[in-house]
């Protein structure tokens, strides 16, 4: 049996939309043997996938070529994941470093960005100063 990579990949419920599925294939994200993949590209059982999510390279072994979604429960009766150890060690790397998602500066502000900007626009007290400007308005009636 054979079916559409893009179709096969969403219903293994590697991509939550097949158009996202489609849109990955086009990126060149997903391949077999080092070779990019179109959506339309037709699969069997036993050809292995491997897809870049990431930093990481998964691969995904085909045990069934299916066109329908399954649900989660069934997921590993349709695909085995093969990802070599160095990639999963990758994959852990990276979520010991912590938080790297964006660059400092954009997106929202952390707690400590916040704090910053909350201190430069409210000024510091300047002691016992009086701001009080009435006696010049007092010269203007005058004019």
């Amino acid at each position: 049996m054979e079916a559409r990579i893009d179709k096969w990949l969403w219903a293994a419920r590697i991509f939550k939309t097949r158009s996202l599925a489609a849109d990955e294939c086009k990126n060149g994200r997903v391949m077999m043997n080092g070779v990019k993949m179109k959506p339309s590209k037709m699969i069997k059982e036993g050809e292995v996938v491997q897809v870049k999510k990431g930093p990481i390279i998964y691969s995904f072994k085909v045990l069934k070529a299916i066109q329908n979604r399954v649900g989660a429960k069934l997921v590993p009766e349709i695909l085995e994941n093969v990802t070599t150890k160095d990639q999963l060690e990758l994959l852990e790397m990276n979520r010991i470093s912590g938080f790297v998602g964006r660059a400092r500066g954009t997106g929202r502000p952390t707690k400590k960005e916040r704090r910053e900007l909350d201190e430069f626009i409210e000024p510091a007290f300047f002691g016992d100063f009086d701001f009080d400007f009435d006696d010049e308005e007092d010269d203007f009636d005058d004019v």
